[in-house]
């Protein structure tokens, strides 16, 4: 791994399997992001049979996306950190058993409540991709810890795509949303069993006790900053209850830094949010999952809006939007794999640069030219192509710098700053669709749309900017 000296390596007592067990370490690992990031996705185009089904408004239907994003933005850096005291693979065996549970839950589920609740418990899953970073780096040698970082990270962009193809073969057949989560079940199931038997956890612990207080205090401030966020355009930007929200947020994250400034052994080391080489990482993170998150919302939307009535679109189903991102799975898997000598000639930051830059030009692509099945093939293949190679690099940034046992937490913080991203991505987005509609159809314009693709292009090449920044200052 560029820039990790192999003293830190000895000094942390690192011991790298051998290639047998690291190839299966890897194919577990890969199978159970693959299924996090199916959940993830997989319930998004259900969201307008759900108001039909529960007879609900979507404000309140909403909560089935909602709250699995709140729960996996707290449990992230939670469940990271105790994988750095415990041991990582216990916190992806846990995350998965509550992921399986949450998808009997939802399989089951008579009401909107029961199904919330389940997606509560799925959302927890999450935390699983730093937990699976983390352990590659505790577990791999130097040299291929970049490619495996890449190949599981990849995971994201190929089980989002997978998620929508999933439910469009379901939602061809059938209104109810049973099948999806039993499939998910079963997923999940499978994953937990090759996690058990093929995954190997060589890292070390840090110990310690948890810090319960700084915990607590993370949880309720990020709880009040993202249900700010995801309820700002439903309740309004300016309303009581969002501005109270965000003051909420503001005034326990003051309270939770003074703690863990205090605190002898931290749940969140601060100058691993807001160090001098972490920031860059973080700030890049939540970028890049502006930019991940917007692809799942604009291209769904803009793929099955009616050409007839909108003017735009390609009049396309719920199925149609997976297959048109198959290009993006096949590219995303392809550079990921290669992302590792990348960035052992050019160091992650560069690499990370150049990722970013290729997502920004798939949105710009797609700005100017988008009234053909070709334009969204050329867009899917760009963005495998930069979310490949930029995921597997930021991977590697967010970690290379930190202690062994500390690897996990860094991640998680990493993730959770993408969540982040991704929220303010669904808010943002939202916004300037419903403030674009066409007169007589409702539909937002093209113009709403292109201006949508031009921001989240812009956050990429801001991005790009950062991590040549941080390339700079900071040579490998």
């Amino acid at each position: 791994m560029t820039g990790a000296p192999a003293t830190a390596h000895a000094a942390t007592g690192h011991r790298a399997a051998g290639p047998a067990r690291t190839g299966r370490t890897l194919l577990a690992l890969a199978a159970a992001g693959m299924v996090v990031s199916v959940q993830q996705t997989v319930v998004l185009p259900l969201l307008p049979q759900l108001m039909a089904r529960f007879d609900a408004p979507i404000t309140d239907v909403t909560w089935v996306f909602t709250a699995s994003l709140l729960a996996g933005a707290v449990a992230t850096p939670l469940l990271a950190r105790f994988g750095d005291m415990y041991g990582k693979k216990r916190m992806i065996l846990l995350a998965l058993v509550l992921l399986l549970a949450g998808s009997v839950l939802c399989a089951v589920s008579g009401s909107l409540p029961a199904l919330i609740a389940g997606r509560t418990l799925q959302g927890v899953s999450a935390s699983m991709i730093p937990l699976a970073i983390g352990m590659i780096r505790d577990t791999f040698p130097r040299d291929r810890i970049t490619t495996a970082i890449g190949i599981v990270s990849a995971t994201m962009g190929v089980g989002g795509s997978a998620g929508m193809i999933v439910t469009g073969l379901i939602a061809d057949r059938t209104d109810s949303h049973h099948p999806v989560f039993w499939i998910t079940a079963a997923l999940a199931a499978v994953a937990l069993v090759l996690v058990a038997v093929a995954a190997h956890d060589v890292g070390v612990r840090a110990g310690g006790r948890p810090d319960l207080a700084g915990a607590a205090l993370l949880a309720a401030w990020l709880v009040c900053l993202l249900l700010g966020i995801s309820q700002g355009d439903a309740w309004g930007w300016t309303s009581g209850g969002v501005l109270a929200l965000f003051g909420c947020a503001a005034a326990l994250c003051g309270v939770w830094v003074a703690v863990e400034l205090r605190v002898r052994a931290p749940l969140v080391r601060l100058n691993l949010l807001v160090g001098p080489r972490s920031l860059s990482a973080n700030a890049v993170s939540a970028l890049l999952g502006f930019s991940m998150f917007a692809a799942f919302t604009l291209i769904a939307g803009f793929v099955q809006a009616p050409s007839g009535a909108a003017g735009y679109g390609l009049d396309g189903s719920v199925l149609d939007v997976g297959l048109y991102m198959l290009p993006s799975t096949v590219t995303m898997l392809v550079f990921s794999a290669m992302a590792g000598r990348f960035t052992a000639r050019i160091g992650p930051a560069f690499t990370l640069a150049v990722g970013s830059a290729f997502a920004g030009l798939c949105y710009g692509w797609l700005a100017v030219s988008n009234s053909h099945v070709s334009d969204m093939l050329v867009f899917s293949a760009l963005q495998g192509t930069g979310f490949g190679i930029a995921y597997a690099a930021l991977g590697t940034l967010a970690v290379q710098h930190v202690p062994m046992d500390q690897s996990g937490i860094a991640s998680g913080i990493n993730s959770l700053v993408r969540t982040a991203g991704g929220s303010v991505a669904g808010a943002v987005t939202a916004s300037v669709l419903a403030g674009r509609a066409a007169d007589g159809t409702g539909l937002p314009t093209l113009g709403a749309y292109e201006l949508c693709f031009w921001i989240v292009a812009a956050g990429a090449a801001v991005a790009a900017l950062i991590a040549v920044v941080h390339g700079l200052r900071h040579p490998d």
